[in-house]
Order: structure tokens, then sequence, then C-alpha cells
């Protein structure tokens, strides 16, 4: 157990939200599979965050974006009654509806929909309100003048960032002390036995600047559930296979890798007496930087299967060979399907005018 882990009167841990002073439970309840994406079932979705709630889970994170709202009512539905005892948070950043203007993070997209957002939610206040992607069009101070403010009218008590490039969370701190804004007080990774990128730089930033972090993706996109195995077909016309097939079609080159990882990742968990998801979700906890594990069940038997993680803890024989097999800060795929660096998408920032080349070719 880490030592700054407190017990509450479950087996779940508690750990301080980077500088913010709230307790949040080392996991997280995701709500981003309740409603059309996920569980269209409401009332199912709603017993779901109260068995998560009841078993010690006092986190939970969505977005607007999550079923196009939907999962924001679905949470401000299953939180009545019992709001003041959960720290809540939300994301801002990927459009919302047509036509432009109705996403990013300027202050008059952000200052718009936490209207929105408070709304469906059914709340007067967030706990964390979360920028979810980087976004290139507009200049940071914008972003977090607009943040800033909404924290003095008490709509947010703290914001944060999610899946922010390395550089660009540095950038965010020197932007806030130059100007004297508050800060990001958090950043969301993916992180998983699979994909531990950010082992190399986002982690040990966050540590440095005191940042909380609260990981999404320990499946590895339902990867690490253990129905994806060497040698066996899979059904690229169901589930997440479906929507990304090229993460999981045994026939590509590239997942050869993952494949072989879930083979011998299966055999560590089953050597240490769990399943391989109950180790997916115990491995980010590890980690002395990382708050918080977000888990996002569909179903109440996926939650009771990843609660099962909840208090265990890994030791270092462990580790090492979780090492061995996945070396530290070694991704074995892209786990952002919906966004990349601009540097990236756009050609124009990797090439020179054709006339320069020209000119230099001469």
């Amino acid at each position: 157990m880490n030592p700054s882990d407190r017990t509450g009167g479950t087996s779940m841990r508690y750990r301080v939200l980077g500088g913010t002073g709230i307790e949040v439970s080392v996991h997280c309840l995701g709500a981003m599979m309740f409603g059309a994406a996920g569980n269209p079932d409401h009332d199912d979705c709603v017993r779901i965050v109260h068995a998560a709630l009841d078993r010690g889970v006092n986190f939970v994170d969505t977005a607007d974006m999550y079923s196009a709202g939907e999962s924001e009512e679905i949470v401000g539905k299953a939180l009545k009654g019992r709001r003041d005892d959960v720290v809540l948070a939300t994301k801002v950043y990927f459009p919302m509806g047509e036509g432009p203007n109705r996403g990013g993070a300027s202050r008059r997209w952000i200052v718009q929909e936490v209207e929105n957002s408070l709304r469906r939610l059914g709340t007067d206040w967030i706990d964390l309100y979360q920028v979810h992607r980087f976004d290139h069009r507009t200049d940071l101070e914008e972003t977090l003048w607009a943040l800033t403010d909404l924290v003095r009218e008490g709509k947010i008590r703290a914001f944060g960032c999610s899946t922010f490039p390395a550089e660009e969370i540095v950038e965010s701190h020197h932007v806030a002390e130059r100007r004297g804004l508050m800060r990001f007080r958090t950043e969301q990774p993916p992180y998983s036995l699979v994909r531990r990128g950010v082992e190399t730089s986002v982690l040990p930033l966050c540590q440095k600047y005191g940042m909380g972090v609260l990981t999404w993706s320990p499946l590895a996109s339902g990867f690490l559930t253990g129905r994806y195995r060497k040698g066996r077909p899979v059904d690229l016309s169901t589930g997440r296979a479906a929507r990304t097939p090229a993460r999981f079609d045994p026939s590509l080159p590239g997942n050869a890798a993952k494949y072989d990882a879930v083979e011998e990742l299966t055999a560590v968990a089953e050597s240490i007496g769990c399943s391989l998801p109950e180790l997916a979700v115990a491995f980010p906890v590890a980690h002395p930087g990382v708050t918080s594990v977000i888990i996002g069940p569909r179903t109440m038997e996926q939650l009771e299967s990843l609660l099962k993680g909840a208090s265990l803890t890994l030791d270092d024989e462990t580790l090492d060979r979780i090492d061995a097999i996945v070396p530290p800060g070694t991704d074995l795929y892209q786990a952002d399907g919906v966004w990349r660096p601009r540097a990236l998408t756009d050609t124009g920032l990797r090439r020179r005018p054709v006339a320069d080349r020209a000119a230099a070719a001469e």
C-alpha cells in the first residue's frame, strides 16, 4: 500500500487529489459507457453508480460528449440525494452538435458549456472540470483565464487537463505563473499494462508540479479483459472490435506484440491468484504519480469484476515481471483514437514550402 493511502470503512483506499486537499477513492467510476454508446438503460446505470458508491467509490468522472450529454444526465439522476458525498468530474472540448464554436477550449465555449453540464448533472458545482484534449487553436492563457474565473464564481472547484502532451503541461504552468492564473491541478492520461508511454515524461512532470493524476483505459480499450487471446478467433463485428478493428485484428503485424504480451500477463495474473482485468486495474495504482484509476463498466457484472482489484497491491516481484514483458515507457498501441497532435495531422507543419525546398536543392 502507498504510504499516502488512507482506507475507509470499506476495502477502498483514498488519496489526496494533487494539491486540492480533496480525498478521492483510488478507483474512480468512469461513466463513458452510460447512455447510447454503451448501456442505454438509465435505471441500470443508476444502480451501477449506487453500487460503486456503496463499495466506497467517491469519485465519478464523465464528459459532456459521452453519448452527447446523456451520460451526464444519468450521473445527475444517480447522484440525487448523494451529491455532497461525491467528488464529481466532467470534461469539455469535443464538439457538441453541428456548427462552429460548439467545441474546443475557448472562453466562449467553456463558459457556455459549463452551464449545460451543470444543468445535465443537476448540480450547482463541479468539483473537477477538465479540458478533454489540447486545443491548438486557442491560446492557453485564454483557456486558463476562463477556468480561473469559473473557480472564482464557484461553478467549479478545480480544473485539470486530459491527455495533454508533456510540453503543453509545462507551458500551461508557465503561463499560469506569468499571468497570475490558477493552474491545472490534474492530468488524465491513458495508462495500462500495454500502454506505458506516460511513464517517460507525463507522470514525472505531474509529480514535479504536484498534479493529481486520474488514468483512463486500464483495460486498454478492452484488450486486457481476457476476451482476446492469441490463437483464438476474434469477432471483429461486435463490441469495441467493431469500432476499431485495426486494434484487435490478429492478422495485422502491429498487433502481434499485444497478443504475445496478453499471454504472458495472463500467466502473471494466474500466478498471483487474480484475473487479468484485476491485474490491469491494480497496475496503474502502483505508480507513485497516480492518484486514481478510472474504471468504466457497462454492466453490474463488469463493475464487480473490476472492483475485485480495489484492494490488490502488486509487490516488487510482480512489477518486475511486468517490466520484463512490457518495458517501462513502452507503448504497444496508440491509445487515443479520436485525437492526434496537430504536428502529425497537418502536413504543412512537417514540410517546407515547395519553393523553399526547390531553393535548397539548387
